[in-house]
């Protein structure tokens, strides 16, 4: 009896001296993503992505692997890392071009370029990297729920690359340079006939014809703008620049 009860007593000490006992992977991915829930909930981004790049790196599941990814975009774009997300949103099209939530993601992805968008006195990478995702999801899914808004971005888009053409072309008449005006000008009236100042760049490319010597070319863009435009306040500007 006393060589049974000092045998319970030893198993007992070794139990207790054993180390814990590691939870399974699959424990482990859902320990990560409570985690990574939680801190994205008040907003401990960093905390967050840690948790969602643990949860990664456990290589659990494809599943696993593919949340993991949309997280950790999600969790750039909510902590305004717009180049992360952006990078992050890439990176996810570029390994799982089939899945069924890409037109989602390619809106997110235009909305990381979206927000880094500029003022028009400034460079437009990042506008022209929104207009064109946006423009791409348009095409490729006309049915996404997101159309209507959709519409409107690229609108804004489309006005702030418009502006910006027609910024850079009156920098270049003001400082003396015309030929490098008319380019710039040129492109705004082709690409963005809808743009709201328009008129302007109308008159802006007529007195770069004049300053360059293209009389014929002035006066063709007096009758587009007084074609286009017969109330616009620049109609008697760029007449009586042209005559």
């Amino acid at each position: 009896m006393w060589r049974a009860l000092f045998f319970l007593v030893c198993l007992g000490t070794l139990a207790a001296c054993a180390p814990p006992q590691k939870l399974s992977t699959e424990q482990t991915a859902e320990k990560y993503l409570r985690e990574g829930e939680l801190y994205l909930e008040k907003g401990m981004y960093e905390e967050a992505l840690q948790a969602w790049q643990k949860l990664r790196d456990t290589f659990y599941s494809p599943e696993t692997n593919i949340l993991a990814e949309m997280k950790i975009a999600e969790t750039n774009y909510r902590a305004k890392k717009y180049p992360e997300a952006a990078a992050a949103y890439e990176g996810f099209l570029k390994s799982h071009p089939n899945h069924e939530r890409v037109p989602q993601i390619m809106f997110d992805l235009g909305m990381s370029y979206y927000q880094q968008i500029l003022t028009i006195d400034r460079d437009q990478t990042a506008t022209r990297n929104a207009l064109v995702t946006f423009t791409t999801l348009r095409d490729r899914f006309p049915d996404f729920s997101g159309s209507e808004p959709l519409v409107n971005l690229i609108a804004v888009c489309r006005n702030r690359l418009a502006g910006h053409e027609i910024y850079v072309g009156d920098f270049y008449l003001r400082y003396g340079y015309p030929a490098a005006a008319v380019g710039r000008l040129e492109q705004a009236v082709k690409q963005y006939p809808d743009y709201a100042q328009i008129d302007r760049a109308y008159y802006l490319l007529a007195k770069a014809y004049v300053e360059t010597g293209n009389d014929s070319l002035a006066s063709a863009t007096l009758d587009a703008l007084s074609r286009s435009h017969p109330q616009s306040s620049y109609l008697r500007r760029t007449r009586d620049l042209v005559e």
